[in-house]
């Protein structure tokens, strides 16, 4: 089988780039490797990568890229590029998130009306329920997203449906509840978290640190989005979430006792548009996708901080060669 994965030196993607190949699939991949976090962490991302013959890669903004050969012979589309983040997207930095997670997706669902495809997958965001009325959240329960951030993810799952029932574009979305595990982005909560516990500083919190999260360690996502990609139902939208309910005060707790002592906390103003609490049903995903998220939270912290160890052991040696 051929895919393309879309974001595959990101977080999530590189993680599925990694499995697919695994599974002896052929991979193209393609980044616009934004500077929206330190662009040599997704080379990073890309260097083992990019030992696999399978594996091929293109720089490029998929609203300028030519798509056509990038989408030739390809059988599953997993569409991970998107700007993210709930605080950044306010302001004039909303262009960004227009163009990255509206307009670029459009115009990959455009390209993939004449196209014989198995399935087009597409990450969406537990942000499109915003404060949800009910928990846990069903795919069925109305969305209300509370950030810019979650408004173009919402637009972009209504896109793909137009795209199915208009076209018959295969499309199957994913609403991610709070991803986490090594490689994750430096500005969320667990990465700071843990790099701040490790160097001895305080960490910052937004909010009282009682907000809760539905938090899902990345290999059980990846495990979702490549069964989606098998045989997730067309049409159809699926919450993916690990069942580690937990609030950020409890993390931070769990943090503290995997790196041997108290962490100490600087609470910092609330941010505009993060929700109070996610918390999500996941049993259409477990009878359609065989979904079954084996990871705990404390399982999921432990390799986090150990990832984040290893990295910054071979960055000392590095550091240390002679040029």
């Amino acid at each position: 089988m051929t895919a393309l994965v879309t974001g595959a030196a990101g977080f999530i993607g590189s993680h599925l780039a990694d499995r697919l190949l695994a599974d002896g699939v052929e991979v193209r991949a393609v980044d616009r490797l934004s500077d929206y976090y330190d662009v040599d962490l997704k080379r990073a991302n890309l260097a083992n990568l990019e030992t696999h013959s399978s594996f091929s890669f293109l720089e490029g903004d998929l609203n300028q890229t030519e798509l056509g050969p990038l989408l030739d012979g390809v059988e599953v589309v997993f569409h991970l590029a998107a700007q993210p983040g709930v605080r950044a997207s306010w302001g004039r930095e909303f262009e960004i998130y227009l163009s990255d997670n509206l307009l670029a997706t459009q115009r990959l669902l455009e390209e993939c009306r004449e196209r014989e495809l198995r399935r087009f997958v597409f990450a969406s965001s537990s942000s499109i329920y915003g404060d949800a009325e009910r928990f846990p959240t069903k795919e069925t329960d109305p969305p209300a997203p509370v950030s810019p951030y979650g408004v173009t993810k919402l637009a972009a799952e209504h896109l793909s449906r137009q795209y199915f029932g208009g076209f018959g574009v295969p499309t199957v979305g994913l609403r991610y509840f709070t991803i986490f595990g090594p490689r994750q982005r430096p500005d969320m909560a667990f990465n700071r978290f843990i790099r701040a516990g490790l160097d001895g500083e305080a960490i910052d919190v937004y909010g009282d640190g009682l907000q809760e999260r539905d938090f899902t360690y990345v290999a059980d996502a990846v495990e979702a989005t490549v069964a989606a990609g098998d045989r997730g139902v067309p049409g159809e939208t699926y919450n993916i979430a690990g069942g580690n309910a937990a609030t950020v005060a409890r993390v931070i707790e769990m943090l503290g006792d995997l790196l041997g002592g108290e962490l100490a906390v600087n609470h910092q103003a609330a941010v505009a548009g993060d929700a109070r609490k996610t918390g999500a049903d996941t049993s259409r995903a477990r009878a359609e996708l065989g979904y079954d998220p084996a990871v705990s939270l404390e399982e999921g912290l432990r390799r986090q901080i150990e990832a984040e160890r290893e990295r910054r052991a071979a960055t000392a040696v590095s550091s240390q060669s002679p040029e």
